[in-house]
């Protein structure tokens, strides 16, 4: 339940249209459904602003698709699921058809992240860089999730500091941002960059793309962390999930 369904329920009970009996048996359901495997969080959405999502490893995939079907018929807002292989995604839309996919996680496995009912539309204009193509798949569980949240974000591909004419090119959008959030591995110097060129808030996600001294993101992450670029707020490794959060948050 999130903030408008709860001034909903509370104006129906003042119009008599539902009797105060049914709105507490609504009302018991929070702040939380017991599953047995889970306990399913209606009232992340009323203190948090962000309903809560589904990080599908280490769930099976019936978990998935009680947890999924708890959700979808607790709210009317948006339901995620991120990091879902491919046994998952078979059971969820056989079970809770109508999602959007991407696949969208590091390249290391064919994970995708879900999402069923994005929110309504919010006017901020956020952008979603990449240093290289092969840190898309990061950028789209990014933007899939900034989608969730009523956000239409724009993506810049493959942007990175070897050719940094081409982000130059798109210095002007960089610069009418509300948001940007950047997707880089290698050395991770592309958040620093853009750092640079634009005043907004800037959300760095350091990608496990690059080399063998890259060491799986860990040089970029340090990198970031320690940006000459002030105010740039860094989040984990391959973690376009939490990078859109911190934009969901940081915004109106």
């Amino acid at each position: 339940m999130d903030e408008p369904q709860l001034r909903q329920l509370l104006d129906d009970v003042r119009a008599g249209t539902i009797d105060a009996d049914e709105a507490v048996r609504k009302l018991q359901r929070l702040p939380f459904t017991e599953l047995g495997y889970a306990r399913v969080d209606h009232h992340r959405a009323l203190r948090q602003g962000m309903p809560e999502a589904v990080y599908a490893p280490g769930k099976s995939p019936d978990h998935c698709v009680g947890i999924v079907a708890e959700l979808l018929r607790a709210s009317n807002g948006p339901v995620l699921v991120t990091r879902a292989d491919e046994e998952q995604v078979a059971a969820l839309d056989r079970a809770c058809p109508g999602s959007r996919r991407v696949a969208a996680a590091p390249a290391k496995g064919r994970l995708s992240t879900l999402l069923w009912r994005a929110a309504p539309a919010r006017p901020a204009r956020v952008l979603v860089v990449t240093a290289g193509t092969a840190d898309l798949p990061v950028a789209e569980e990014c933007a899939l999730t900034l989608e969730a949240y009523g956000f239409a974000p724009r993506l810049l591909v493959d942007c990175g500091v070897a050719g940094v004419h081409r982000l130059l090119a798109s210095v002007e959008a960089l610069q009418e941002a509300d948001a940007v959030i950047v997707a880089a591995g290698m050395e991770g110097a592309l958040a620093s960059v853009v750092g640079g060129l634009t005043g907004a808030p800037v959300v760095a996600v350091p990608t496990s793309v690059g080399y063998g001294s890259s060491l799986e993101g860990v040089t970029a992450l340090l990198a970031m962390l320690s940006s000459c670029a002030a105010g740039i707020a860094v989040v984990g490794i391959d973690n376009g999930y939490g990078a859109a959060c911190a934009v969901a948050r940081l915004l109106p």
